[in-house]
């Protein structure tokens, strides 16, 4: 009798296809940046804990973080149909039931967890959404105890084999944009049996309360986080609003430090957060001002469909001028990307119109990207081949290859040289985010 095949098992032709959807992945960002990669143990099993707002990017940037293979849960109810669910185990995707699925349906997720618990024997990194939901918000939601079941459950089966729970933070630059900029921190792991032990004299249901509790605080840590109340918009707006002016002080007064890019913005956003927090505290009155001067921003930002990247960036003219020019020079080149991958944006806004949560569009355009456009490609390659000479039809296909990522680059500059255009035009919203800045730094 031949063995059953477990999900975990090695699959060449996934193998294969591993190193084309990897660089894809990172393709589909201008910038990806993973960080605390060191941190990830090398003597046990594992279980990543990721936060939850870009639908199927957050697990495709899981996927493509390192070369080992990762098995991963989605919600049930997309393995109804069957050729789905071959598929969806194809990519080493296990379903499990959602509290919102009802009692009954969640008392199934035991083979599951036995599943789950199978693959961490093997040694092979298991990936979970704690949160159980997305949300497109720089925050977390409640913690489900899934994670916890299979943790738990498999560090009892395996108690000489150290298991971890490693908190991942995702934090996307735009939710919706595609080739937006990413970064993935690895947060600080939580060994389990360590942690049971300490606990020993604890009730499990207490010891799950006090290692969600801990999981929680490590995911912040890991993201931009804003606490999700009634200020979660207007300490955004604020945290646009003086990034620069963060990003100045922090590099005068911790010179060692020398952070760039994705980091600097990090740490910048969650002092601003902090800052806000605190003063809410120490001083009431200000913070209010802070906070209603950001509502006001808010609206007429909104209103005159202004990017909020247009007031953080805050860009030298020079920088400005050169990126216009540079777009004038490339316009022919630009066009005819364009019309080049046209069906593969027709295709792309039909896709997303089906979907009212516009956190699944990242996803769709990536599909798309991955599938359409390879198809596309070999229909031009062949008309170029049998209608040109063999070096112009190279030099054809070479040029139309990154349309896509071409057209959404074009598309970005346009969009902001409009929008910091119409910033530069309302000089009382820009006196608005000036009375913030002096506010927050006075």
């Amino acid at each position: 009798m031949a063995k059953q095949r477990k999900i975990q098992d090695y699959d060449w032709l996934y193998s294969f296809l591993r190193h084309y959807v990897d660089a894809m992945v990172r393709l589909s960002y201008r910038n990806v940046r993973y960080e605390g990669l060191e941190r990830i143990p090398k003597d046990g099993a594992i279980i990543y804990a990721p936060n939850h707002t870009g639908t199927l990017m957050d697990a495709m940037l899981l996927l493509a973080m390192d070369t080992s293979p990762k098995v991963f849960v989605a919600r049930a109810d997309i393995f109804k149909n069957p050729k789905i669910a071959k598929i969806l185990t194809f990519l080493k995707i296990m379903p499990i039931m959602r509290m919102r699925d009802g009692i009954d349906e969640v008392k199934r997720n035991n083979e599951t967890i036995e599943k789950a618990v199978d693959v961490l024997r093997d040694r092979i990194p298991f990936c979970i959404f704690p949160e159980g939901m997305h949300q497109t918000k720089f925050s977390t939601l409640p913690l489900s105890k899934g994670i916890f079941r299979i943790a738990f459950q498999a560090q009892e089966l395996m108690p000489d084999v150290p298991l971890y729970i490693v908190p991942v933070g995702i934090r996307y630059g735009n939710f919706i944009r595609f080739r937006s900029t990413v970064r993935v921190q690895i947060g600080e792991p939580i060994n389990v049996g360590k942690f049971i032990s300490a606990r020993s004299d604890m009730h499990t249901q207490e010891q799950m309360n006090d290692i969600r509790q801990l999981l929680e605080e490590r995911m912040r840590e890991s993201i931009f986080y804003i606490p999700n109340d009634e200020d979660y918009e207007a300490t955004y707006e604020v945290c646009g609003a003086v990034v620069s002016n963060q990003l100045k002080l922090h590099r005068k007064y911790n010179i060692a430090l020398k952070l760039r890019g994705l980091n600097a913005y990090f740490t910048a956003n969650n002092l601003t957060v902090k800052q806000i927090q605190e003063m809410k505290e120490s001083d009431p009155e200000r913070a209010k001002r802070i906070l209603d001067l950001g509502r006001e921003a808010i609206a007429m930002r909104t209103k005159e469909n202004i990017s909020l990247k247009s007031v953080a960036a805050r860009r030298p003219i020079l920088s400005r001028i050169l990126e216009n020019v540079i777009f004038i020079i490339l316009l022919p080149y630009l066009l005819l990307t364009s019309i080049f991958s046209l069906p593969a944006t027709l295709i792309c806004k039909f896709l997303t119109g089906k979907f009212k949560d516009a956190a699944f569009h990242n996803s769709v355009r990536f599909l798309v990207n991955l599938v359409v456009w390879p198809i596309l490609m070999i229909i031009y390659a062949a008309v170029a081949y049998a209608t040109l000479p063999w070096k112009i039809a190279l030099v054809a296909t070479l040029a139309i290859l990154p349309s896509p990522f071409v057209v959404d680059e074009c598309y970005r500059v346009v969009r902001h040289m409009i929008s910091d255009a119409r910033l530069w035009r309302n000089k009382t919203l820009r006196n608005k985010y000036k009375q913030i800045r002096e506010l927050m730094f006075k």
